[in-house]
């Protein structure tokens, strides 16, 4: 057997491990490209981590980061559409909580309101499956999200890197905003 063979070997079998529950949201530095003013009039930047997969299931930190000058609060949950490459929204229906699209878990607590100083930051997750049940159907990708912090205040557009696929099930969920560790 070739070195080359075995390597490609090791390489499958490491790609075929168990799934894992989906971890919160990374704790580092947001990773995502901001597409807009890095600290926008309304006081917050929205940016996103890494996108996390396990077995299909995707998960996606979503940051609101206080970069005005006053206290901000924030209640309940980002409202998020899901944009293609043009910047078009795609037909993705949206829920709050993990329950649309995973089980329940620790971050399916009741929104509670979120005060934060400058530079502090709240952080929501976004979870989604790439599941195709129907071979007839294209998949659904995009490429940007469309966030806000909640219903009526303006958007900001943020690019997770590897983007949001989506497969065929149409279906994105949101967790609520929190200070998070």
């Amino acid at each position: 057997m070739t070195v080359g063979a075995l390597l490609c070997g090791s390489v499958l079998l490491t790609a075929c491990g168990a799934g894992q529950p989906v971890p919160p949201p990374p704790t580092s530095s947001p990773t995502s490209t901001a597409v807009d003013d890095p600290c926008p009039g309304s006081g917050v930047a929205i940016s996103a981590g890494e996108v996390d997969s396990a077995s299909g299931l995707r998960g996606l930190g979503v940051f609101l980061t206080n970069c005005g000058t006053r206290d901000h609060t924030v209640h309940g949950y980002p409202v998020v559409r899901v944009l293609d490459a043009d910047r078009r929204p795609l037909d993705v229906v949206v829920g709050n909580g993990s329950p649309p699209v995973s089980a329940p878990d620790s971050y399916d607590t009741a929104p509670q309101p979120v005060t934060l100083r400058p530079g502090e930051r709240a952080t929501a997750r976004v979870l989604w499956r790439n599941t195709v049940t129907d071979s007839t159907v294209n998949a659904t990708v995009g490429r940007y999200l469309e966030i806000a912090p909640a219903a009526g205040e303006p958007t900001q557009v943020v690019a997770p890197r590897g983007g949001i696929d989506l497969g065929n099930t149409g279906r994105l969920a949101v967790n609520a905003w929190a200070v998070r560790p």
